[in-house]
């Protein structure tokens, strides 16, 4: 069950992919877009990625940030990061308290066996640090498209 819509985005503080220490707070006064995501250099999450980079202009034209997190490790993220030219952070997981925060583990299964893991999932945070928007369930393919429309619309309401 994802955070809802009107209640204040949970801080939190994780390392990054540059091995600096990442504060939600520290984003206060502007649109955060935090996405949730499996594991770095898969084929959907790597998708999702390249298409955050390909669209960083416009989003942080519209007065946004993109922060991406995942269970990977710091090394991770880096080698992630800098393999597929990513323009905007990663922080690192791996104790899953961040993901336990914004609820986004559950029961998934591989190979037929279950265990806990990452839903894809996004939040669109305000500059008050309450969030405005909650897809729970990504698909990967129109995702960044959608997030560029719900930033628009959100701007525009305000």
């Amino acid at each position: 069950m994802a955070l809802s819509v009107g209640t204040k985005a949970p801080d939190f503080v994780g390392q990054t992919e540059s091995e600096t220490t990442l504060k939600l707070s520290d984003f206060r006064g502007k649109w955060v877009v935090l996405y949730f995501y499996p594991k770095d250099n898969t084929s959907g999450c790597t998708r999702e990625a390249c298409d955050f980079r390909d669209n960083y202009e416009r989003i942080t034209q519209i007065g946004a940030e993109v922060i991406g997190v995942s269970p990977d490790s710091v090394k991770s993220h880096k080698n992630f990061k800098s393999k597929h030219n990513l323009n905007f952070h990663l922080v690192a997981d791996p104790e899953k308290e961040i993901c336990k925060l914004y609820d986004v583990l559950g029961e998934k299964s591989m190979y037929g066996k279950k265990y806990l893991g990452v839903i894809r999932s996004t939040y669109i945070i305000d500059p008050d640090g309450v969030i405005r928007y909650v897809n729970p369930k990504v698909t990967v393919d129109g995702h960044v498209q959608e997030i560029i429309n719900e930033l628009q619309k959100l701007q525009q309401g305000k």
